[in-house]
């Protein structure tokens, strides 16, 4: 209610453009029970969350949705944000293990110069009507090895019903579980800080 109530006093206001700060958590991958339907995930991979926390991100995904259908001048942007890392933190990189909550956020990183040059790149990008849900996460994935090889450590046998196909390719074996495609072509950010 409250990210409603706000946007409806901006709006009420005249401020037509908006950039929330969502989270990869929107699809529910903090569970122990979550896995992706698609990897690598698209920026509108539904909401599989069982905690709360995704739908709570979620949820404010679906107020823009529907202040949108009410307005349909308003812009929107989500910025479904990676787990940020200042950019002189050393990062240990995720070797094949038992899966824990928050797993795929521990490979789903971002730097902050990075997530502050999204931000901006976003607040800056010209108006555009309608609601436009991005993933914003790093290149790469934070992992030793490759994504296939972890995602099989974590997810055992329910692996097996995983598309890798994206990961065999050559010079993809560590590419991002998010797509970051679509936020290049909108709105030009490309991840500059790697791991």
């Amino acid at each position: 209610l409250g990210t409603h109530h706000l946007l409806r006093y901006l709006i009420d206001r005249g401020v037509q453009k908006f950039v929330l700060a969502s989270s990869i958590a929107a699809v529910g991958m903090q569970s122990l029970r979550f896995r992706p339907l698609q990897l690598p995930m698209p920026d509108e991979h539904p909401c599989l969350d069982r905690d709360g926390y995704g739908f709570s991100k979620y949820m404010m995904e679906e107020v823009t949705r529907y202040l949108a259908r009410q307005n349909d001048a308003l812009d929107f942007i989500n910025l479904r944000l990676a787990s940020i890392v200042p950019d002189d933190r050393v990062v240990t990189p995720r070797t094949a293990g038992p899966l824990t909550e928050w797993a795929m956020g521990s490979i789903s990183l971002m730097r902050l110069r990075d997530t502050v040059r999204c931000l901006t790149l976003a607040v800056e990008a010209p108006h555009k009507a309608g609601v436009r849900i991005m993933n914003a996460v790093g290149a790469q994935a934070n992992v030793a090895g490759t994504v296939p090889e972890l995602l099989h450590s974590w997810y055992g046998q329910d692996a097996d019903q995983i598309d890798f196909a994206h990961y065999e390719q050559p010079g993809h074996e560590r590419d991002a579980v998010y797509d970051i495609s679509y936020i290049g072509s909108e709105l030009g950010f490309v991840p500059e800080m790697a791991f």
